[in-house]
């Protein structure tokens, strides 16, 4: 038997099949240890055949399988193939994304405990501590045998040795969330949800586009397709763009299907992250929930594919292989023949046009369940409250309404797409602003802390007792993040309870849970949070929400600037209201009469997809072009400037030769120069179509140089 191997080494010259004899069963899918040049290597069984075109004398043989299933599907180990020629990535690299980081590695392996149980009563007069042991059993049940010989010693084994114990070896799972049960209410669907069930399932189209009003039921829609699809013997995926969804969304599973969800991200354990993706590729958990990496989930027979809040820019990859999960989810949804459903309260813009036009089924869920009111949207001009006196980040509007909701027993949410004391920390006697020394960009001040943080590399410095440039003393705190208005809200209201949701009180896997549990246990009055706050989180006492610095995104150099403030206004105010009483959402801004702020404030979803499709026409972005652009990065500048010559002499022919498809095409340093200490420059373009865009991978991966990294975004989510 000859079996074609990709070894587990990402790097283009040994990516090729090696053929390998092979004596043990194996089969497509299996992790296999091979010879490989003078030491060993792990690798991926692509196929297994009968005959070899290399000389039998030439075959080195397969020295073991690695597990006895093998790793990878059929299915998978075919969408690895096309991701690898999608985007010009390893075959090696493609294949790793099915897999647990550490299970490669072999730094994780299944946990086995041994466990004593009581069996029978035997003769133990005069060995009082076999006695004490078989009582404890008896009392206490099956006991892990590790605590019971810490307590009894040797009375365990010499009870074993008796009969009256009887000692088991098994498989212990790691279990993420451990407790995370949701109620097991009642699954009556409204109208509203039925039809759009019956609207799904009836469909000859693969995607669906829900869009459903914050609050109008989506997340019952989607359990009972998943309901549907388990019924009939099939699985399902369930994608989020959050980790700090992700605890809320599997305590609703688990309360409906018990064990059968399993979890998948990146804030869990190595060990429990393994034992989950088990779960799934044994078969006894049917249901996958987590974020992007997720969609590579091990099941089969998928029945279908839920792809919730699918505008967030976190679908989409930023490191290779740069896939977008809609892509992924779309293969695997034709690949099972099942629906994929993409849900949101404000669909992306692309996503929207293309269900207008037909190519995906639209259903639309206008109202929220029971007909509750959306909250009502005030506008506050802080242009006004500045000339008023008051420097704070909360106009009086907020404040007034702050203090009533305290003493009505309610809940609010403040968001500030801001974490940190102060955004910029500057020097007032010459303007010196203290920045990165690896990255271009500016340090944010943490006052817990009390020092410097770059946001985009993580390093920290000392805070400034004097200007490094003049030696002046007069520091100055620009700007306002989410650790300052905590602060401020402590001051104004001393008895309130608040809680800050950021990436700098939520680390570790429970982070989110623990927060986000506290919250809705009533144990906090008033959450301060990011964009983390914005989605998918349902509170019934929430009946405020401030939207602080409203505008703050209205203003990145981006063409999606404009589509990100109405979504992320529009989910956030959406968590205001959502139980018996009415909500209030009071949005903070320096620009009032912004279109994009009116059109959130009354979500208006179609006036804003009116504006911006035609603004989007005018100016040719996309949806009418494609944007791409060839990054360059390296850590030593001539290096990078070296491959941005190469690659740009390359497209640049290609542009000569196809003007007519190119609306842009230049090449310049990205707009944050330098991250992590990697100098940073780009080529970028706007074409009318993806003709040439094989091509423009075969120039970016045609550039062969050691120091520098070259890759691919198609409309990258961050132009940054």
């Amino acid at each position: 038997m000859i079996c074609e191997v990709i070894v587990d080494i990402a790097h283009s010259e040994v990516d090729r099949i090696f053929d390998y004899a092979c004596d043990i069963p194996v089969a497509a899918g299996a992790r296999v240890v091979v010879p490989f040049g003078r030491s060993t290597a792990t690798g991926f069984v692509m196929r297994v055949k009968e005959t070899s075109d290399c000389p039998a004398d030439k075959l080195k043989k397969i020295y073991r399988a690695e597990e006895g299933t093998p790793a990878i599907n059929k299915e998978c180990l075919s969408l690895a193939r096309t991701i690898a020629r999608r985007y010009r990535v390893p075959l090696a690299l493609a294949l790793r994304l099915f897999l647990p980081p550490e299970m490669r590695t072999g730094k994780v392996a299944e946990t086995y405990r041994t466990f004593a149980r009581f069996v029978q009563d035997v003769p133990v007069k005069n060995a009082p501590q076999q006695a004490t042991c078989l009582t404890y059993l008896k009392e206490h049940g099956e006991t892990d045998a590790a605590r019971l010989r810490e307590r009894f010693g040797a009375a365990v084994n010499a009870l074993e040795k008796k009969g009256a114990v009887c000692l088991e070896r098994r498989r212990v799972l790691r279990d993420p969330y451990k407790g995370v049960e949701g109620s097991a209410a009642g699954h009556v669907l409204t109208a509203a949800q039925q039809r759009a069930v019956c609207a799904v399932e009836s469909t000859e189209k693969t995607v669906t586009l829900l869009h459903g009003v914050t609050g109008s039921g989506k997340t019952e829609v989607y359990l009972t397709l998943i309901a549907d699809a388990l019924a009939v013997g099939r699985t399902a995926l369930f994608l989020v763009p959050e980790i700090s969804l992700t605890p809320q969304m599997l305590s609703q599973l688990r309360a409906r299907f018990g064990a059968a969800a399993a979890i998948l991200h990146s804030g869990l354990s190595a060990g429990e992250r393994f034992d989950e993706w088990q779960r799934l590729r044994e078969g006894s958990a049917r249901i996958a929930i987590g974020a992007r990496s997720a969609v590579f989930a091990p099941v089969e027979n998928v029945g279908v594919i839920v792809l919730d809040e699918e505008h967030d820019g976190s679908y989409s990859s930023e490191t290779a292989p740069r896939y977008n999960t809609f892509d992924i989810a779309l293969l695997r949804a034709k690949y099972n023949g099942c629906k994929l459903v993409l849900g949101s309260a404000t669909p992306a813009v692309e996503t929207y046009k293309r269900a207008l036009d037909g190519e995906f089924s639209l259903v639309r869920m206008p109202d929220r369940i029971n007909a509750r009111p959306l909250p009502d949207v005030t506008i506050v001009d802080m242009r006004r409250e500045v000339r008023r006196g008051n420097p704070s980040p909360f106009s009086a509007a907020l404040r007034e309404r702050l203090a009533a909701t305290l003493a009505e027993g309610q809940q609010a949410i403040l968001f500030l797409n801001r974490r940190g004391y102060s955004q910029t920390v500057l020097c007032r006697d010459c303007g010196y602003v203290a920045k990165c020394e690896q990255c271009d960009v500016s340090l944010t001040y943490h006052s817990e802390e009390n020092c410097l943080k770059c946001h985009y590399c993580g390093a920290r410095y000392k805070m400034l007792t004097a200007c490094p440039s003049c030696g002046g003393t007069h520091i100055y705190y620009a700007g306002t993040g989410t650790q300052r208005v905590a602060g401020e809200l402590k001051k104004l209201y001393p008895s309130a309870r608040i809680l800050r949701m950021d990436n700098d009180t939520t680390g570790g896997k429970e982070g989110h849970y623990r927060i986000l549990k506290q919250f809705a246990d009533r144990q906090a009055d008033i959450l301060v949070g990011t964009q983390m706050v914005a989605k998918g989180h349902d509170f019934p006492l929430v009946t405020l929400v401030g939207i602080l610095d409203a505008d703050m995104s209205l203003h990145f150099p981006d063409y999606r600037s404009n589509e990100r403030t109405f979504q992320l206004i529009t989910q956030v105010a959406g968590r205001s209201g959502r139980g018996s009483e009415k909500g209030d959402v009071i949005l903070q801004t320096y620009d009032p009469d912004n279109a994009i702020l009116r059109f959130a404030a009354a979500y208006d979803y179609e006036g804003f997809y009116r504006h911006e499709i035609n603004l989007r026409a005018a100016t040719m972005f996309p949806p009418f072009a494609l944007i791409v652009r060839v990054m360059v990065s390296s850590s030593d500048n001539a290096a990078a400037l070296e491959a941005l010559r190469e690659v740009y002499e390359k497209l640049q022919s290609l542009y000569l030769s196809a003007q007519e498809e190119f609306l842009f095409f230049n090449r310049m340093h990205a707009p944050i120069r330098r991250i992590q200490g990697r100098f940073r420059y780009q080529v970028l373009m706007r074409l009318v179509s993806d003709k040439l865009l094989e091509r423009i991978y075969d120039a970016a991966s045609g550039v062969k140089s050691r120091d520098a990294l070259v890759w691919v975004e198609e409309n990258p989510s961050n132009l940054n």
